[in-house]
């Protein structure tokens, strides 16, 4: 016996398990229907398998979504012109008979259990909405007080179409994901006719804060405030209080008509500057919206009725925009530091390459919303140690710091402690350099790492299986001795407090501002900066052999070096960008995260940068550079030491300028040395655990080799070992990656889900420019190109590059460019470091700089001041 096809379902037959079959808005409608005390409107679904019955009938539906599917998101006009079309071909499209049937008997059980004709709503429920990564707000369709079997029939149709409105197609574009995936069901409910309605949502939708909730009130329905009608009344509520209320004068609402439909009404003038809530009523809310936020386990945004004294829950969604708390296993308050600003890299990591940073960091890291964070709290409790960490956070990024003391400004949330040990990350910044250290160790921890890299690379080899993954425990170890070696740190701190002092000094005696910047130009053994004026030595050899040049301008495979060698001058060139790969290959954009794309694995990354060196720069551009650096900083010295001289007691301040200008020299490029060193080990890691992955493919334990970047370093070894893995794991994992790259990680994050992102607090930037850190001193006004994706780069001598973020691998990009302004850095991060290096005036820290500088306007940076403006 068969059993009969059903199109439509219960709502509380609805639950989480079944987004396919009922939408985002049906499913979470049917959970919130099981939660005690939660009074959810009764109705019924008609299923995502009515849906595809009747846009299979839809005339050449697959050429329609398929134009749509290749249209550009960002244009409208092709966008309207689409998405109209396969609406209009929807709502022309007949329902079946025996679905309009089922509709119209579900209605009438509807009518039934309320005991009348039932008025409606009738609401869009798509696949893609209300998804913990993707909300779809407003995308799709609702339609209010329908009455009737003709009408709701009608309105279905109108809820499909608007599966493909402007807005909705424009959103899933943005979000990639494919239209012709998504389905639409409908939810269609028991109206409710309220007094007030509005939205609470359990954290702030701003600032994350999980102990602030925010309700917005308004008369009638709910309309009025999604619409923009009327200002809603605001309630504040934290801590079971409410601690704030605006209340609007609601001149609008919009009421149900008797009929069917709505319509706007005047509210009584004596009523409007009433509350639409009293805060008893707005607690009793609150209190159901924690009840729901525990359920779903995430805040949440809620739409709310109040009808009879009573609150009815029309819809919930997860908050999508607030960043996700560490996971720190207690109910204490903590503070939180961002890695990723620190480290240059702000994209969310894979799970791999999350639990391998974790593994060889020096202090404990906590993972939230794929980035890492450092818990500084014990370090903010202590006064002695708050000292130090503001003042080396500040020094590097003077928004950490403002965000930090704004937490520090509140009572509630840091205990104070005794001093204790140090924990978290480490001090510095003292005002007066330690003691000298010789410059002779710097050749000796280069030469300590290549050694330990060597025989990293070596004891891999034979290793496989569950042993490769003991091996790892033990290199990882070895890897934090190396990091942690307490010479590398004397030779970086000696570095480090060189600069500050010369700036300090120097800013003090002779009103010089950063004047390290310059006297640190061409500064022996820096990796980063070798980096890039190595490329310019690749021109070189590539430049004169124009069939070469051209074989280039048209690579897109990552076999093109095997092509090279058919070519004139193919051989010189192929050895040359090798011989590159071999000292550079484990670079790459983001490559804190061993699950990035190495240069070596994709040489296709370097053809753009070779190209523009090729195209801007002549023979022995290399040389000349590094060699006008060294002058320009031996002139520096020789100015400043004769300024010094004619001051009083002169002769004793230069003697202590010419000290620690030597010691700059000699101890500022090894900074850049233990990250080529980190990233080095990481690759070979990388190589090893691919080649495990290779083997589990083979045995058809993974679909494909890259699905190991979506485990742990533990879970991936467990698979080794058992031969079995989780393809659900997998697949979560993929989606909430793809998700994580919507949030914006915050400089500073407390356990109550507050971001903070600090402010400069300045009085010297002019109006209308951008304010940011002064890292490299200079000024240059040129064209800003806003480049996203290193591979994306087309530039032309005077640029002034505009990204969010630069860390090693954008080195070589710096030799074209006139000018840098980032979202992030700090005055000792890598960009800052090789901007200075390379003479490039430049500023660190403008938020928002990639959306408030457009691509090709002019500007102005004031790489000394620490502000870029805006010109006409």
């Amino acid at each position: 016996m068969t059993m009969r096809r059903t199109d439509v379902r219960d709502l509380h037959e609805a639950d989480a398990t079944q987004v396919a079959v009922v939408g985002g808005k049906g499913a979470h409608l049917g959970a919130l229907s099981r939660i005690e005390g939660i009074h959810v409107p009764d109705g019924f679904c008609v299923t995502t398998d009515a849906f595809r019955r009747v846009v299979a009938r839809v005339p050449s539906i697959d050429d329609r979504l398929e134009r749509l599917s290749r249209s550009d998101p960002d244009d409208r006009e092709a966008l309207r012109t689409l998405s109209a079309d396969v609406r209009r071909a929807i709502e022309e499209t007949a329902i079946p008979g025996d679905l309009a049937a089922e509709i119209a008997g579900a209605l009438a059980r509807l009518g039934t259990r309320l005991g009348e004709r039932p008025a409606v709503a009738v609401r869009s429920s798509a696949t893609a909405e209300d998804l913990p990564t993707a909300s779809f707000a407003g995308q799709q369709d609702t339609y209010l007080n329908v009455v009737g079997p003709a009408e709701v029939l009608r309105h279905v149709s109108r809820c499909w179409a608007s599966l493909f409105t402007e807005r909705a197609v424009a959103y899933r574009g943005r979000t990639g994901i494919d239209h012709r995936t998504v389905e639409m069901a409908v939810v269609v409910q028991q109206m409710v006719f309220p007094e007030a309605a509005g939205v609470l949502f359990t954290a702030d939708p701003l600032s994350g804060d999980r102990r602030t909730a925010t309700v917005d009130a308004g008369f009638g329905l709910g309309e009025a405030l999604v619409s923009g009608l009327v200002n809603p009344d605001v309630f504040t509520v934290r801590d079971g209080e409410v601690v704030a209320r605006a209340i609007a004068a609601k001149q609008r609402a919009v009421h149900a008509l008797p009929g069917g439909g709505t319509r706007e009404v005047e509210v009584d003038p004596r009523r409007q500057g009433r509350p639409a809530l009293t805060d008893a009523q707005v607690l009793r809310l609150v209190e159901l919206g924690r009840r729901i936020e525990a359920y779903f386990g995430r805040p949440q945004d809620i739409e709310w009725c109040l009808a009879d004294d009573g609150f009815r829950i029309v819809q919930s969604r997860p908050i999508t925009t607030v960043f996700p708390i560490p996971d720190a296993g207690d109910q204490d308050p903590h503070v939180y530091v961002s890695v990723g600003h620190q480290q240059m890299m702000t994209d969310p990591m894979k799970p791999l390459g999350l639990s391998l940073w974790q593994r060889t960091a020096m202090v404990p890291m906590h993972e939230a919303g794929g980035r890492l964070f450092v818990d500084v709290t014990r370090r903010l409790a202590s006064p002695a140690s708050r000292a130090a960490l503001l003042d080396v956070l500040g020094r590097g990024d003077p928004l950490v710091r403002d965000a930090l003391e704004t937490v520090l400004d509140r009572d509630d949330l840091v205990p104070s402690l005794p001093e204790t040990g140090p924990g978290g990350l480490p001090a510095g910044g003292a005002s007066e350099p330690s003691a000298e250290v010789d410059p002779a160790i710097v050749p000796e921890l280069m030469e300590r790492s290549r050694v330990s890299v060597a025989a990293l690379e070596r004891d891999l080899r034979t290793r496989s299986g569950p042993a490769l993954f003991d091996f790892l425990l033990e290199a990882f170890e070895e890897h934090k001795r190396v990091l942690g070696d307490p010479l590398s740190m004397r030779a970086i701190t000696a570095g480090t407090e060189a600069t500050w002092w010369l700036n300090d000094k120097l800013g003090e005696w002779l009103g010089e501002k950063n004047a390290a910047d310059t006297l640190t130009l061409s500064a022996p053994g820096n990796i980063t900066s070798e980096m890039g004026l190595d490329l310019l030595d690749v021109a070189d050899v590539i430049r004169p052999h124009p069939e070469v040049v051209a074989f280039l301008e048209g690579v897109r495979d990552e076999g093109f070096l095997d092509e090279l060698a058919k070519l004139p001058g193919g051989t010189e060139a192929r050895e040359a960008i090798d011989a590159y790969l071999d000292r550079y290959g484990m670079r790459c954009v983001g490559e804190i995260d061993i699950t990035r794309p190495r240069w070596r694995e994709r040489p296709t990354t370097l053809v753009p940068l070779i190209l523009d060196n090729v195209r801007n720069f002549g023979p022995g551009a290399a040389a000349r550079r590094f060699e006008q650096g060294r002058q320009k900083a031996r002139q520096k010295e020789q100015d400043v030491l004769s300024r010094l001289r004619a001051l009083p007691d002169g002769d004793r301040r230069a003697d202590e300028a010419k000290r620690m200008i030597d010691q700059v020299r000699a101890f500022a490029g090894y900074r850049e040395y233990p990250k080529y060193g980190i990233v080095s080990r990481s690759f070979l890691y990388k190589q090893a655990l691919l080649e495990e992955a290779e083997r589990l493919v083979q045995a058809r334990v993974l679909s494909e080799k890259e699905d190991i970047f979506y485990l742990t370093f533990h879970e991936l070894h467990e698979v080794v070992r058992s031969r079995q893995v989780d393809d659900r794991l997998i697949q979560w994992r993929k989606d909430a990656f793809r998700s994580y790259h919507a949030l914006t990680p915050p400089r500073v994050l407390t356990s109550d889900g507050e971001a903070l992102t600090g402010a400069y607090r300045r009085e010297d930037v002019p109006a209308g420019a951008l304010a940011g850190l002064a890292v490299s001193t200079g000024t240059v006004e040129g064209r800003a190109r806003v480049i996203l994706d290193l591979t994306d780069a087309d530039l032309e001598a005077g640029d002034i590059l505009v990204t969010r973020f630069t860390d090693p691998s954008w080195s070589p990009l710096f030799l074209g460019v006139a000018g840098l302004v980032t979202e992030v850095g700090g005055l000792m991060t890598h960009g800052a470091v090789i901007a200075r290096e390379y003479g490039l005036p430049a500023v660190v820290g403008v938020e928002r700089a990639t959306r408030l500088i457009r691509d090709g306007q002019r500007i102005r940076v004031h790489g000394t001041d620490g502000y870029v403006e805006l010109l006409p």
